[in-house]
């Protein structure tokens, strides 16, 4: 599952500190996407009344910027902890979640990460039921107030729709997730059943056949399997769903939409909100490295030990979906 003391991603400047958003976002190594005059326009008309506190600046996923730029709604907390508050928020299509995170936590699609660390407890601990809204350019739980100082772009940009990956990379990346000799039926994550009738054997079978339908059936047994507000079975499917499409795969967005489809009332809202993200390419910032490692633009080695050390499982059932799509995408494409 994914945990929330997850340690990558930027440092920051401290707030409060006579410097531009842009500037804050540049010195703390984010990437910053220029809010267009017409949304910066809609955000002031939907803007909620001003508040005593002054909003603390945060870089904000793109994949969440309809909810921020939108009108003002109320929301409910779904967690809170030193590093992380997500929050669900009503939509026209049903419901949606957005997180407040910390410096050192994952980039998730879904987040904004503000500049400090949690041990600077920028965020507190928020019973269930604190107030909070989101809109108007900003997110408002209890007594904070984030505001969006600057954009980042969670689906990477790979060289060309269907990237040439790396061999060695991607023997690389095996050998670090399985372990090097180590056969891949060997591989367990905690909370999945193991044995040769587990899903996790289904999908090996599936990929080995390059049976992309026998793939997708196994998504009914593991969306939803596993502790946690991700459990392990999500992630497998979010990695390969997200692997698919940022891969190139024909047959992706049939895929995607299958899994998403199933998600609903199967598994928790955080972990459903990641799944929609995963089927339209919207990864974590660890997982993007890894691919930019696979395609030969970033180093590798240190982006694969950033994604296996993502939370307690969630980073390893990733970089299992990842193989997975890699295997698929080779096995269901290769020209015979």
């Amino acid at each position: 599952m994914r945990t929330i003391d997850e340690t990558a991603g930027p440092g920051g400047s401290r707030p409060g500190a006579p410097t531009s958003p842009r500037g804050r976002a540049a010195r703390a190594g984010l990437p910053t996407i220029p809010l267009p005059r017409e949304s910066a326009q809609a955000t002031a008309r939907t803007a909620p009344p001003a508040r005593a506190a002054t909003a603390v600046p945060a870089s904000a996923s793109t994949g969440v910027a309809d909810l921020l730029r939108g009108p003002v709604r109320p929301a409910r907390v779904l967690l809170s902890v030193p590093a992380a508050v997500y929050l669900q928020v009503p939509t026209e299509r049903g419901g949606d979640v957005v997180g407040v995170l910390t410096s050192d936590a994952a980039r998730l699609p879904l987040a904004c990460m503000l500049f400090r660390p949690s041990n600077g407890r920028p965020l507190v601990a928020l019973p269930p039921d604190a107030p909070a809204e989101v809109g108007g350019g900003r997110i408002v739980v209890g007594d904070l107030a984030v505001s969006a100082a600057a954009w980042w772009n969670p689906r990477p940009r790979l060289p060309r729709p269907r990237p040439a990956l790396l061999p060695e990379g991607v023997r690389q990346l095996r050998n670090a997730l399985y372990g090097e000799g180590v056969p891949h039926s060997a591989f367990t994550l905690p909370g999945l059943p193991v044995g040769p009738g587990g899903p996790l054997a289904a999908l090996r079978g599936a990929v080995r056949r390059a049976d992309l339908d026998a793939a997708l059936r196994t998504a009914t047994r593991l969306i939803g399997l596993g502790p946690g507000l991700t459990p392990a079975g999500d992630d497998v499917m979010a990695g390969t769903m997200a692997g698919l499409v940022l891969l190139g795969h024909p047959a992706a967005e049939r895929f995607a939409a299958a899994v998403s489809a199933l998600a609903a009332g199967r598994t928790t809202e955080l972990s459903r909100a990641l799944l929609r993200h995963a089927s339209a390419g919207r990864v974590s910032a660890e997982y993007a490295a890894v691919l930019h490692g696979l395609v030969g633009e970033r180093p590798l080695a240190p982006a694969i030990d950033g994604l296996l050390a993502t939370g307690a499982t969630s980073g390893r059932a990733m970089a299992l979906g990842l193989c997975t799509a890699i295997d698929l995408v080779d096995r269901t494409m290769r020209v015979r």
